[in-house]
């Protein structure tokens, strides 16, 4: 299997179903659903015995020497889980800000897909058009500093977080308390921006040994080795990267990483679909 790409399936073999893959999703075994494919826990392998069903979505099984470390990732009934969601916006004068085009529907397909397994979600959003679950307990931000604090009070009361958001990565240096004219010779005007500060990584410092950490990276070049490099400098313990196309979009394309930069699931379709499939993976059933 290793270097070729498969339908999502269900594995059936001559005796018993390999339900691992899938479900049920333990603590330990998080990692199977993200493609680690041999002995899950020492209980279950995949073999030529197996008959593959195909469900939806397309997922590619590199080949890898490397086994990774097991992850205390659970969720499980009433947990509380963080989820960071939508831009933000950083003000030039009264009326003018930077922000971005996101829309905050991966953080709602998020937040609904921790409902369906019995958790809560706990949004922190910027400022967006759609309306999250009912259910959902959201806190509503304007700036990255803002998102910030209110993740650090929230993240020690909740399982884990996932930063779906698109926070502003730069601010301007100096906020002009009067709305900036327009030059009447008609040249332009210099902003200088100083960089907002790094949620994830504010919150992997002060993560502990039971929380888990979840990363998305958009990316326009080198998009792997991005991504790796800003899960290791947030101490995420996974990563999903994108692409701008994915911005505003109810489809995408994401590809998800390790810990030590393995690719464990390659996903193309709709946002909610990815989302029921990261949170399952994330989930402890009973």
């Amino acid at each position: 299997m290793a270097g070729s790409k498969y339908f999502r399936f269900l594995s059936i073999g001559k005796t018993t179903p390999l339900q691992s893959v899938f479900l049920p999703f333990s603590a330990q075994n998080v990692l199977a659903f993200f493609g680690k494919i041999g002995k899950i826990d020492g209980r279950h392998t995949v073999n030529n015995d197996l008959h593959f069903v195909p469900i939806y979505g397309i997922v590619k099984f590199p080949k890898s020497t490397h086994t990774p470390k097991r992850l205390k990732m659970t969720l499980s009934v009433d947990q509380r889980v963080l989820i960071t969601s939508g831009p933000t916006r950083e003000y030039l004068d009264p009326v003018r800000y930077l922000t971005n085009g996101s829309s905050g529907r991966m953080g709602s397909a998020l937040a609904e897909a921790v409902l369906q397994h019995g958790g809560v979600p706990v949004i922190v959003s910027g400022p967006v058009t759609i309306t999250y679950p009912a259910g959902t307990e959201v806190h509503w931000i304007e700036t990255t500093e803002q998102m910030l604090q209110r993740c650090l009070e929230l993240f020690p009361h909740c399982a884990g977080v996932i930063g779906a958001a698109a926070p502003c990565d730069f601010q301007p240096l100096a906020f002009s308390e009067q709305k900036i004219s327009k030059p009447k010779n008609g040249d332009g005007i210099t902003l200088q921006l100083s960089a907002t500060p790094d949620i994830l990584a504010a919150l992997g410092k002060i993560k502990r040994p039971d929380q888990w950490s979840v990363a998305f990276a958009l990316e326009t070049e080198n998009g792997e080795h991005r991504a790796i490099e800003k899960m290791k400098q947030k101490r995420c313990d996974f990563i999903v990267l994108n692409s701008p196309d994915s911005i505003g979009k109810v489809e995408a394309t994401f590809q998800v990483f390790d810990a030590v930069g393995n690719q464990r699931k390659a996903f193309t379709g709709l946002k909610q679909v990815f989302a029921e499939e990261l949170v399952r993976a994330l989930a402890k059933t009973t």
